[in-house]
């Protein structure tokens, strides 16, 4: 028999068992897979259909006809937030979103470096300071931020809209 593999066992174990016994006593708890991000208090957290944590509830209106979405918790849909209630004037582009220049730029700290947006998406195009909402499927842009989405349907308005009222949800 060889003793070799059994002294390395005897030096591993005492470490392990200490490890273990050190875990074991300690009041803190692992991160749960479920833990919640912090929501802003004017809604309850939700998740939108593409898995993005909500933290406002705020309606939309196209040519009279109200939409609710929800923005988004980062900082860039915070202090778009701040800005509301808002009346903006809509341009198309590409056939596939409206834009609307915003008045100031937004705080683009910690955001991604674009998006690859999705239909319902209100984003932000930070190198032209515009707010970007999309009725059809748009690539990938750089300098693209998501703000939040539009409810089931709320697209099919945008496409015809000439101008656009943002506010907190009532």
């Amino acid at each position: 028999m060889n003793p070799a593999p059994f002294r390395a066992l005897t030096r591993v174990f005492p470490a392990a068992a200490l490890l273990l016994v050190m875990t074991a006593c300690t009041d803190e708890s692992p991160p749960s897979s479920e833990s919640v991000s912090p929501q802003a208090s004017t809604a309850p957290g939700a998740t939108t259909p593409t898995g993005r944590t909500t933290a406002m509830n705020i309606r939309l209106t196209l040519d009279g006809h109200h939409i609710d979405a929800t923005l988004n918790d980062s900082p860039t849909a915070r202090d778009f937030a701040a800005q509301l209630p808002l009346t903006l004037s809509l341009r198309d582009l590409n056939q596939a979103e409206k834009t609307a220049d915003l008045p100031r730029k937004l705080s683009t700290s910690g955001a991604p470096e674009g998006a690859d947006p999705e239909v319902g998406d209100l984003a932000y195009y930070a190198p032209w300071n515009q707010l970007a909402t999309y009725y059809r499927d748009a690539p990938y842009a750089t300098g693209l931020v998501i703000l939040g989405h539009m409810a089931d349907g709320g697209a099919e308005w945008l496409a015809t809209a000439d101008e656009i009222t943002i506010e907190a949800a009532p």
